[in-house]
């Protein structure tokens, strides 16, 4: 493990007093240090809304994007199972999981993870959330490994608690709804870009959160300006003929995690 790299992401993962504070691109980076950092082909986080109920914020990937939609859609597996109870919930081998997860087990593999983690994100008796890493090799995690991924999903479970607790008057249901709001945004400037462009919609939000963090502005404001035709990227017209996409309430429908 890079020693270097795990302590500059605790300082990263800490660091919530700056101004314009982005939490899309805080939990982005909790996830895509995870897969830097703990030898997993890649990770999701899910954050509960004002209502209790699970939503996806961030992911490493688009194909583990679509398989935490998938859990969530059809109330079944690991990470449901690990914010209902607030504890680790993991399978080494996803083949022999048909009779616990039977719908998950096999979405995952047909998108190629063959092994999952769930990592709860929670402060004494309160759980936000839950950190999910998935690898595309059968095989027992390591357990430093996830004692190290335990770490990161608690350092930022208290980040998120205290920076709310900077913001005067602000629930903690407010901030996660904020956040749940911004990722809608950041979906349908993905889908656009990725659709003008011909590139698929983890490049689409490369160039956002690149764009974004070059011109050191929250990556939610730079997708809505992109999608009211104020911003260009990458030399893109404003305006045009845009696709209306998906809205938030579409979540609930079964994605296709496999071909």
């Amino acid at each position: 493990m890079d020693g270097e790299l795990l302590s500059a992401t605790f300082v990263e993962l800490t660091d919530t007093m700056v101004a314009g504070f982005d939490v899309i691109d805080f939990l982005h980076i909790l996830t895509g240090r995870s897969v830097q950092l703990l030898d997993v082909s890649a990770a999701g986080l899910l954050l509960a809304d004002p209502r209790g109920q699970l939503r996806v914020v961030a992911a490493s990937s688009e194909a583990v994007r679509l398989v935490e939609l998938f859990q969530l859609q059809n109330d079944q597996g690991p990470c449901l199972d690990c914010f209902r109870s607030g504890q680790p919930v993991g399978a080494a081998d996803l083949t022999a999981e048909a009779g616990r997860w039977p719908r998950f087990a096999v979405a995952a593999q047909a998108a190629g993870f063959c092994a999952v983690q769930a990592l709860p994100m929670r402060l004494r008796e309160q759980v936000i959330g839950a950190l999910n890493l998935f690898r595309a090799l059968p095989g027992p995690f390591d357990p430093a490994g996830l004692r190290v991924g335990q770490a990161l999903a608690d350092v930022a479970t208290i980040s998120l608690l205290h920076e709310r607790s900077m913001r005067h008057g602000d629930t903690l249901n407010e901030q996660l709804q904020t956040a749940l709001n911004s990722r809608v945004i950041i979906e349908q400037a993905k889908g656009i870009l990725a659709e003008r462009l011909g590139v698929d919609m983890s490049q689409a939000f490369s160039l956002l959160r690149d764009r974004a963090r070059s011109r050191n502005r929250r990556l939610s404001d730079l997708a809505q300006a992109f999608i009211d035709g104020t911003e260009t990227l990458t030399g893109l017209p404003p305006g045009g003929p845009r696709r209306r996409l998906p809205d938030a309430g579409q979540e609930h429908r079964r994605p296709r995690p496999g071909p």
